[in-house]
C-alpha cells in the first residue's frame, strides 16, 4: 500500500506508516519550513503548497501515481478551529482545510483514509465540518469507523486523546485496539523515553546530542524550579515571595505550568510551547529547566536519530504538532490489515 500525507508537517506520521510497511510517496504541508526535517528523516518528497490549491492533475503529477486504487490518504489537520485551548466562536479559515482534502477523497476515491484531530472535531454544534465529511464518505461508498483514542494506550509516552477516524472502500472499516494498559502492556514513561539523555542547563545544547537544546530561563524562573521539588512538584510548592502575582489572590489558573513531569507516568499532552515552563507541566522532572527539544521528540515517539532543523521556536511547533510515531504506526499497520 502507499500513503499520501496531507497536512504532514515534521513527518512524525509519515514516519509512523514507512516503519508499518506503508509506501509513503509524498507529503504536503503550506509550511516550507517543516521541509528539511521531513525530507531529512524520510524515504519521500515534500511540497510546500496549500491543500486548497491541489486538485487530482497535480496530486498525481506531484506524488507520481497513476492510480489511487491501493493508496491510503492521510489528513491531520491543523486542529487549532476544534481545539479546546480556542475561545473564539468565529469561523477559522482551517475549518476550511477538511472540506477540501474531502474534495480531494471524493475526486480520488483512494482505497484508504485516515484522520487525527483533537476530540473537539466531533463536538461542534450543528451541522458541522466533520459531520459534512461523514456524509461524503458515506456517499462515496466508504464504510468507516471512529473513536477518541489515547495515543499512550499504543507505545507513546505521553497522555494524547486524539479522534481518530479510519475509512476503507470494499472492505469493513475499524478502529485499531489498544496495546498498552488495563492489564496489557505498561504505558511506556517520562524515564523510559528520556533519562538517557546527558543532563544540560537551562539555555544549554549539546554539542553530541542533535536538538537536545533548552529554552533559556530567567533568574527568578530559575529560583522557581530551585523550589520546585522533583517528579512532579508544582508551583504550589513556593514560597508565597515566589508566586505569580495572577495568583496571589486565590486565583488557581492552570495548576500545571511551570510544573515538572513525573518519572513513572507518561508525559502531558506536548503542544507546540513544549519547551517553555509557563505553557504546562514541561519541567524536568529533576533539572532546573524545561524539556529539551530533543526530550519532547521522544516523548512524542520520535527515534533518536530524528533530526529536526530550523529555529528552536519553530522546531518545537514542528514536534508539538506532529503525530506522535509510534501512534501512526500503530494506526498504519491496522490500516493494512483492513483494507
Amino acid at each position: 500500500m502507499k500513503a499520501i500525507d496531507f497536512f504532514c508537517g515534521a513527518g512524525g506520521l509519515t514516519r509512523g506508516l514507512l516503519d508499518a510497511g506503508i509506501d509513503v510517496v509524498a507529503g504536503f504541508d503550506i509550511d516550507s519550513e517543516c521541509q528539511e526535517t521531513y525530507e531529512h528523516n524520510n524515504e519521500a518528497s515534500f511540497h510546500s503548497i496549500d491543500v486548497r490549491e491541489l486538485d487530482i492533475k497535480k496530486l498525481k503529477s506531484l506524488s507520481r501515481i497513476r492510480s489511487f486504487n491501493n493508496v491510503l490518504f492521510a489528513g491531520c489537520a491543523p486542529c487549532q478551529p476544534f481545539s479546546q485551548q480556542r475561545k473564539s466562536a468565529a469561523t477559522h479559515q482551517s475549518t476550511t482545510l477538511l472540506s477540501e482534502f474531502g474534495r480531494l477523497v471524493e475526486e480520488a476515491l483512494p482505497r484508504a483514509v485516515m484522520i487525527e484531530n483533537v476530540p473537539g472535531m466531533a463536538r461542534i454544534k450543528g451541522y458541522s465540518t466533520f459531520k459534512r465529511f461523514l456524509s461524503l464518505l458515506e456517499h462515496c461508498g466508504y464504510d468507516f469507523d471512529y473513536d477518541v483514542l489515547d495515543a499512550k494506550r499504543f507505545g507513546v509516552p505521553q497522555t494524547r486523546r486524539r479522534l481518530v477516524l479510519i475509512a476503507v472502500r470494499d472492505s469493513a472499516a475499524s478502529i485499531p485496539d489498544p496495546t498498552h494498559g488495563n492489564g496489557k502492556r505498561v504505558f511506556r514513561t517520562v524515564w523510559d523515553a528520556i533519562s538517557h539523555f546527558p543532563e544540560i542547563s537551562a539555555g544549554d545544547s549539546h554539542h553530541r546530542v542533535a536538538n537536545h537544546v533548552t529554552a533559556s530561563i530567567t533568574d527568578v524562573n530559575l529560583e522557581r524550579l530551585a523550589h520546585t521539588p522533583p517528579d512532579g512538584g508544582g508551583r504550589r510548592d513556593w514560597p508565597m515571595r515566589l508566586q505569580l502575582m495572577c495568583h496571589k489572590n486565590g486565583y488557581e489558573g492552570h495548576t500545571d505550568v511551570y510544573g515538572r513531569m513525573y518519572w513513572d507516568e507518561p508525559a502531558p499532552t506536548l503542544t507546540a510551547r513544549c519547551n517553555s515552563i509557563s505553557n504546562g507541566r514541561y519541567g524536568h522532572p529533576e533539572q532546573n529547566r524545561a524539556i529539551s527539544l530533543r526530550e519532547a521528540a521522544a516523548l512524542q515517539s520520535f527515534p533518536d536519530n530524528y533530526k529536526f532543523f530550523s529555529s528552536n521556536k519553530h522546531i518545537a511547533q514542528q514536534i508539538g504538532n506532529a503525530v506522535p510515531v509510534r501512534f501512526a504506526t500503530a494506526l498504519g499497520k491496522h490500516i493494512k490489515r483492513i483494507a
